[in-house]
């Protein structure tokens, strides 16, 4: 399989990563949308897991309004995206199980790296991942 890479907007990476620093302890999480492939927003949605620190869940009310909001805008659903505060940017066990949109890409958010944030991009299927290079435009 060959790997595609994904050019994302540097506006739209640094608010990723700007969200995770300004919420170090608990796990951020969102949606990002798209036309023809182009990532064009981020949306923060509400992380409501029991434990956010080590994993998370996308308030499904505003998920649900979120992608009402792409379909009328005319934007795809691009990506969704999380950070781990405490754990390297790949995917948990966790999050492969919990995957759920096969087609979005997973932007995955590290603040365990000593000072440096790391944002990485992965697809999801199968209950297995690969990782994509990521191009700031």
């Amino acid at each position: 399989m060959s790997l595609q890479e994904i050019t994302i907007p540097r506006k739209i990476s640094n608010q990723l990563l700007h969200l995770a620093q300004i919420s170090p302890d608990k796990e951020i999480c969102g949606l990002i949308g798209g036309k023809n492939g182009i990532p064009s927003h981020c949306y923060p949605v509400d992380n409501i897991a029991e434990h956010p620190e080590r994993q998370f869940l996308l308030d499904p009310k505003q998920q649900i309004s979120i992608l009402s909001k792409l379909r009328e805008c005319n934007e795809d659903l691009f990506a969704i995206y999380h950070s781990h505060p405490n754990a390297p940017a790949i995917p948990s066990q966790l999050d492969i199980d919990m995957t759920s949109y096969p087609n979005a890409l997973y932007f995955i958010i590290s603040l365990n790296t000593k000072g440096v944030l790391e944002l990485r991009c992965f697809k999801i299927n199968n209950y297995a991942f690969n990782e994509l290079p990521l191009v700031l435009e």
